[in-house]
């Protein structure tokens, strides 16, 4: 198990991180409560940072979450209602996307999540919807309203897609996982309100692991949940607290090729590692 990370706006420190991602070359991403996304190595070595502290193109605005194609391209939606595109090197590459809820517009996306065919999905949280764009940030699709029933949402901040193409969703409002073909056609879901295995408390992240176990983050809870792709409990881990394997109210996960999981421990202002889980 690795750890990196302190408070502060410092480079390798973080303002409550929320959101990890992991690059086919092993690079890992993290956003913030600040301007930035930063880049780290594979053992938390600090590399560059994506987005500058002004307004403009590809500047300013909390990034809400971070996403990493096969192409080493990075995808990053922001407070500002909008995507932002990035190369490896940080350098920005363009935008899409203003306030509303017209198609290809936001209100405060939450999460972005890239397929294996390079279409984007993003978790138009405050729309309560899931929108699809080309990676030039073409609209593709949507799906989605406020509400409980099969295919609605209430708050979504988290959004994955497994290698088959399939979609999870984190419908953190309604204490659930719902799993939706590529093209938003409902496939099933899980999850209660509660403290028991395969229940969850205001959970956040949902990442897809190679072998296709989907790993949760259940904030409330201070622990990740471990499911089968259709929902059955496999395992759990984490209480709360401040030591190595503790977390104090973790949001985004992440699994790297290699099965490592990283975890986003926003209260602890860190990132942990964890080694690939049997």
């Amino acid at each position: 198990m690795l750890k990196w990370g302190t408070e502060g706006e410092d480079k390798g420190q973080f303002e409550w991180p929320h959101s990890v991602a992991v690059a086919s070359d092993g690079s890992v991403y993290v956003a913030d409560n600040s301007w930035r996304a930063q880049k780290f190595t594979s053992e938390g070595v600090f590399v560059t940072e994506c987005g500058t502290e002004s307004s403009g193109d590809g500047e300013s605005g909390t990034p809400w979450g971070v996403a990493v194609a096969s192409d080493g391209i990075v995808y990053v939606p922001d407070n500002s209602h909008r995507i932002r595109k990035f190369t490896s090197e940080g350098d920005f590459v363009m935008n899409w996307g203003t306030e509303g809820s017209d198609d290809g517009q936001f209100f405060f996306p939450g999460d972005v999540a890239v397929a294996p065919d390079g279409s984007v999905y993003v978790a138009d949280s405050g729309n309560n919807r899931i929108q699809r764009f080309t990676s030039d940030g073409a609209f593709l699709g949507k799906w989605g309203t406020y509400g409980t029933g099969n295919g609605q949402f209430h708050q979504l901040p988290g959004v994955a897609v497994a290698s088959d193409g399939s979609v999870y969703v984190a419908d953190s409002g309604n204490n659930r996982i719902q799993r939706f073909t590529s093209d938003g056609a409902f496939l099933g879901k899980w999850g209660t309100e509660g403290v028991s295995d395969g229940q969850f408390d205001r959970l956040n992240g949902v990442a897809v692991a190679p072998e296709g176990s989907v790993h949760v983050t259940d904030s409330g809870n201070n622990r990740i949940q471990r499911f089968t792709s259709d929902g059955v409990f496999i395992s759990q881990w984490g209480t709360y607290g401040m030591e190595a394997g503790e977390f104090r109210y973790p949001v985004g996960v992440e699994v790297a090729s290699d099965g490592s999981v990283y975890v986003a421990d926003s209260g602890n202002n860190r990132i942990q590692k964890f080694s690939p889980v049997p």
